[in-house]
């Protein structure tokens, strides 16, 4: 008796065909996992600022920088500001830093970047968001939250 090698055409076909339904199942997905590795991203990045304005704050005596970051935390703390990845937004990934200017709170103007309160007389002082309130992260296009947030 002779031993065959390879497949028959039937195995191989029903592998092509398990094959094209998973695709069919994962591909839509794909650009959904995309977005949630922008979200995980920005709010990583988000952590490691604060934990690095903690650090200048223990450093300081209790002072939190009074500019826009990056002098006083590039290089000594941090390599670089991290960008801001906001998914489903209009706006680019973006590294800038802006100084809030409105009283008792953190008020996003919607440019992306960061958003931090450098104003010592305020109750907010060092607190930093992502400077974007119209998009909402990805756990719920109508129950999200606001990127500034976060």
């Amino acid at each position: 008796m002779k031993k065959s090698r390879g497949f028959t055409l039937i195995e191989l076909m029903v592998v092509i065909v398990i094959l094209g339904i998973l695709a069919a199942v994962i591909a839509p997905r794909i650009p959904q996992f995309v977005n949630k590795a922008k979200e995980g991203r920005t709010k990583g990045n988000l952590g490691t600022l604060r934990s690095t304005l903690n650090i200048y704050y223990s450093d300081n005596d209790g002072i939190y920088p009074v500019d826009t970051l990056t002098a006083t935390l590039v290089p000594k703390y941090i390599k670089k500001i991290p960008d801001v990845v906001c998914p489903g937004s209009h706006l680019d990934p973006i590294a800038t830093v802006r100084a809030d200017t409105t009283a008792g709170v953190l008020a996003p103007i919607d440019t992306s970047g960061w958003n931090y309160e450098n104003t010592s007389t305020e109750d907010n002082w060092g607190d930093i968001c992502v400077n974007c309130s119209l998009h909402k992260d990805n756990t719920n296009a109508a129950t999200g939250s606001a990127w500034s947030s976060f």
